[in-house]
């Protein structure tokens, strides 16, 4: 398969100095659709100046309600940057869009991890409790639904024991609490939502998605091949900025949440979720692993969703030359 120029966050790191930015080499302005509750790498960078002098610059065009949506956004020419998780992604790449893994949107760990949690009363305790359970996700074909399949899987259940519905994160506390679904599930993005949610007492977390996956890349930032070719220091200024952002993140989080209730307040959201922001939990430079691409080709073509080696992990996370 030919060789995707995919740029990564591991453009020249080691060596990159942050004191003077990348200047592009033409003016370009990169559309996006912003998510509810949260800002990305890329809209933190625009808020620290990072792209100031550099001639990119970035426009919100709205929101969208998970990755597939931001994916077909992407594919119609209707924004430039799109963010999916990793299996919607790798799912797009082999129906023929000619996307590039930019930079990780975010990474779960100890600290940051999607929970699937229930009412305190909930006869659900495990996993395989959720067998002919209805189970309250942001969006179909994305992250939290490919991670409840795995879990399913591992507990040795069929993978579409449980039943996902579909909900928009704003409104998956209230669908919880009012009998709606037997789980929600907060995604690593939704670190707000769940913080809130976990502050009126009454639910208790059942699993989350570190233990089903390990430590690993949610997603990423994803730019059209026509785009990094026609504008290559435009997107290689975006990914370093946006790297540099996520690294900011991590070292100064109190600041990133003053930024982000801002932010929260001019979209006209509520400030107040600012607090709960836990943070991107991607590696130091925004840099990914082989295996942040490969578990999922490995369990896409285990499904039968991925021909075998339709995909390669140097397809998605090939470095710039």
């Amino acid at each position: 398969m030919k060789k995707r120029i995919a740029l990564f966050a591991a453009f020249a790191f080691a060596s990159l100095s942050f004191t003077s930015l990348a200047q592009a080499q033409d003016n370009v302005t990169l559309r996006y659709l912003a998510s509810y509750g949260g800002i990305s790498a890329h809209e933190l960078a625009d808020a620290l100046g990072y792209f100031k002098g550099t001639g990119v610059s970035i426009e919100n065009k709205g929101y969208a309600s998970g990755g597939p949506e931001s994916l077909f956004a992407l594919a119609s020419g209707s924004v430039d940057i799109g963010s999916a998780a990793t299996p919607a992604v790798l799912n797009s790449i082999a129906s023929g869009n000619k996307f590039v893994a930019a930079y990780p949107t975010n990474g779960i760990d100890n600290t940051t991890k999607s929970i699937f949690y229930v009412r305190e009363d909930s006869p659900i305790k495990t996993v395989k409790d959720l067998a002919g359970k209805s189970v309250a996700i942001n969006t179909l074909g994305a992250h939290l639904d490919y991670t409840l399949r795995e879990a399913l899987r591992q507990a040795g259940l069929p993978q579409n024991a449980a039943k996902p519905v579909a909900v928009p994160g704003p409104q998956l506390e209230q669908v919880l609490r009012s009998g709606q679904v037997d789980v929600a599930a907060f995604g690593y993005w939704q670190t707000t939502f769940e913080g809130v949610a976990r502050s009126h007492g009454g639910l208790r977390p059942v699993f989350n998605d570190t233990a089903v996956l390990g430590e690993i890349a949610g997603g990423f930032t994803v730019l059209r091949e026509d785009f990094v070719q026609e504008h290559p220091e435009a997107a290689k200024t975006f990914v370093q900025q946006s790297a540099r952002a996520l690294d900011y993140a991590r070292e100064h989080p109190e600041e990133v949440r003053v930024i982000l209730a801002k932010a929260l307040k001019e979209r006209g959201e509520n400030p107040e979720v600012a607090q709960y922001f836990t943070g991107y939990g991607v590696r130091p430079g925004g840099k990914a692993e082989d295996r942040d691409v490969q578990y999922w080709i490995d369990i896409l073509e285990r499904d039968g969703a991925l021909g075998k080696g339709q995909l390669q992990v140097t397809n998605v996370l090939f470095k710039a030359q």
